[in-house]
Formats: structure tokens, sequence, C-alpha cells
């Protein structure tokens, strides 16, 4: 499937499934055109590769560049790979979007786990030149300090981040293969693609749990277990919010509810979401999986399909009033804690995006954690369309 609206930018996506990489590329080539005649001319390609494969995404990107012409990859793994409506889950197999964007308009960067002079070196005279809006980038969940280095990424390059976590049960392969030679695969950090300001954009996360209760605040704490909310035992007043039912068997809480962290500053009152780790009903205290401080604000929320799909809905109907124009192309990143383990199916959030957005061309991937604005997420999806 394709969309062309222009002379210059344009999209085509599609996937397919194959536990031979070789085969599975092939197939999906197909998809994109008889002949690759829809891909002549493209300049960027994003590959996402479901775990199953990620073994082989040095030479799938090797094949990808010979066949297509297409020099610039970007790319991850994940537990699933989505393209226009179809979503591949637990299953190999992989997802191509190759797209034609001006030339100046995008520079990759190679992977960052300290500092950012990489950055530097690959698209430093680029940036002073035309500055970056937006970036897609792919994290590596094995770096010691993931957040840091997000944060610092969008900070010091003055850049609004999109994108995610690899997920795999295997290799982590950071794909981002610019025109120079050299292996196009490598690990550790966070890579990806810089967007120029004159590339219009709109980007939008949507939350995967609802509040239930007030923005309470933690009164006492250590580490990441909480010991007192409001002045009172912390389960006590965990036990309230929930309600009598839940609160009558606690071993219902597991995957229903979460701890929201609220952004302090935040105009869209947005919050994180983290899991609950244990709860000591002797001792009164609960913990969960961040670290919290005294004096930091919390809300309890809850997680179940309607929800996530009634927020979903909300996110797209939003950024609808924000977009005057059928989007050219997209990249959806949705965790996977979402997927079918929380709508049933791999592709429902595909088709709220569709039934939105109309027949676009789209690829993602269904990611460990999720990256929107400096932060990171968890049972979010973050969509973001080119315009």
């Amino acid at each position: 499937m394709s969309v062309t609206l222009d002379s210059d930018i344009r999209f085509h996506a599609a996937c397919a499934a194959g536990a031979e990489w070789g085969p599975a590329v092939k197939a999906c080539l197909e998809k994109l055109g008889d002949r690759l005649g829809p891909v002549a001319g493209c300049n960027l390609g994003f590959l996402y590769l479901t775990d199953g494969l990620a073994e082989h995404a040095t030479s799938i990107v090797t094949l990808l560049r010979g066949v297509t012409g297409i020099r610039h990859w970007v790319g991850t793994a994940g537990i699933g790979v989505m393209a226009n409506g179809e979503a591949l889950f637990n299953e190999p197999g992989l997802a191509i979007m190759a797209a034609r964007l001006p030339e100046d308009s995008f520079r990759l960067f190679p992977t960052l786990t300290n500092g950012l002079e990489p950055l530097r070196h690959s698209a430093g005279g680029w940036l002073d030149k035309h500055g970056a809006a937006l970036a897609l980038v792919h994290v590596d969940p094995h770096h010691a300090d993931m957040a840091g280095l997000v944060s610092r990424l969008s900070e010091e390059a003055g850049v609004f981040l999109v994108g995610g976590l690899t997920a795999s049960r295997g290799e982590f392969p950071q794909i981002a293969a610019g025109a120079e030679d050299g292996d196009p695969v490598t690990k550790g950090g966070v890579s990806g693609v810089l967007f120029a300001p004159n590339l219009p954009v709109a980007t939008a996360l949507t939350q995967g749990c609802r509040p239930i209760g007030p923005t309470r605040t933690v009164t006492a704490s250590d580490e990441n277990v909480i010991l007192e909310i409001d002045g009172r035992p912390a389960l006590e007043v965990f036990k309230e919010d929930i309600g009598p039912e839940l609160a009558a068997d606690l071993r219902q809480v597991s995957g229903l509810i979460c701890a929201g962290l609220p952004i302090v500053g935040s105009d869209t009152q947005d919050y994180l979401v983290r899991d609950l780790v244990a709860i000591d009903p002797r001792a009164g205290w609960i913990s969960i999986a961040e670290r919290v401080t005294t004096g930091q604000p919390v809300v309890f929320t809850r997680r179940d399909p309607e929800t996530a799909a009634a927020d979903m809905r909300r996110m797209l109907d939003s950024l609808k009033k924000r977009v005057k124009a059928t989007p050219k192309g997209a990249v959806y990143v949705s965790c996977i804690a979402r997927g079918p383990s929380l709508f049933g199916t791999a592709d429902a959030e595909l088709a709220m995006i569709r039934e939105t957005f109309g027949d676009i061309p789209l690829t993602g991937f269904f990611a460990s954690g999720e990256v929107s604005h400096n932060r990171l997420y968890g049972y979010t999806g973050v969509l973001t369309l080119f315009l």
C-alpha cells in the first residue's frame, strides 16, 4: 500500500511473516510493489524485526540496501511488528516502510552509550544548519541509565523524542545504517534518526490506564517502597482508592492496578505508569517498579481493555483535530503489554488508527517501554504522523 500526495514526500509499508529471513524479506518486498517500482527514489527505510529474526538484522539490512537502493535504514526488534493494518505478534516476521523525503530533512545518528559525541560527529553540522524538531529513537533496555540518556539527548539536542525500547528474547539490534559502509547494526544504547523542522509531523501518546482515585502525596518512602501516603499507612490508602471488592482480595490487583507518578509541571496531566512489585499487609507498605521520594505525588490507576480503548480513541480524536490533511505516513510504537494481551488481537490499535485517519502507510513495533518527549513510559502507545 502507498500514498503519494506530492512529488517530494511519499511512504510505502508492508510486513510479512516467516521463520526464514530470506523468503520473509522477499515476501515483504513483493507487497511493496511489483519489481519495487513504488520504492524507486525512496531514501529512508524503516525496518522492524520480530525477535525471531533479530539475529539476522545485519544480513537483512545488507540485502535491503542492495535490492532497494536505499542506503539509510533505521529500526530495531520487537516482540511484534506492524505495517498498515496488519500486526505480527510473537512470530517471526518483519515490517518495512520506505520513504521518500527531502534529502536534507533527516539525519541518522549511531548508537549513543554515554555522551552525545557520536551524534555531534555524525550530525553536528546538519544540526547546526537545520536544527531538529523530532527524533525517532530506539533504546537498548540493557543500558544502565536509559532514562538519563533519553533525557539528555532530548535536552542537549533540543529535540522531541518518539520511539521505544527494543523487546527481544534474543538479540537486541539497533539499526542506524547511514550512507557509509560498515556494520549497520549495533547495540547497547540509543540510536535513531533526526527530522528537520521543515518536515511537518504530529505526535501523541495514549495511556493504558485511568486514575481511580485522587492525586495523593508520598509522605514516607525508602527507595521504591512507599511507606506512607498523606500521612497514613500506604496500604490503607491504597485499599481505600481501589475499593472494597479488590481490597478484600489483593491477589486480584496484579496486572490490573498500577501506580501513576504525575509529571510535575505537565500541562496535560501526564503521568508515568509503574507496576506494583510487592505488598506487605502486616507492615502496611507497597512497593512499585520505580524509585520514589518523599513529597512526590502518586495516583493509583486501573488498567483494562475498555479503559485503554477509550483513551486510545480520545488521543486519536484529539490528534485528528490538530491534523488538517490526510497523513502521508505514520510510525506507531505500542507496549508489549497492550496488543493481544490487552485488546485480544494484535491489530486492534491499528484498526482504531485506520478508523480515524484512513488507509495510511504505517509501520511500528511492540516495545518493552515507550519514549515520548524526554521520558520513558510503560503501557502506552506513541503515534507519530508525517504530514
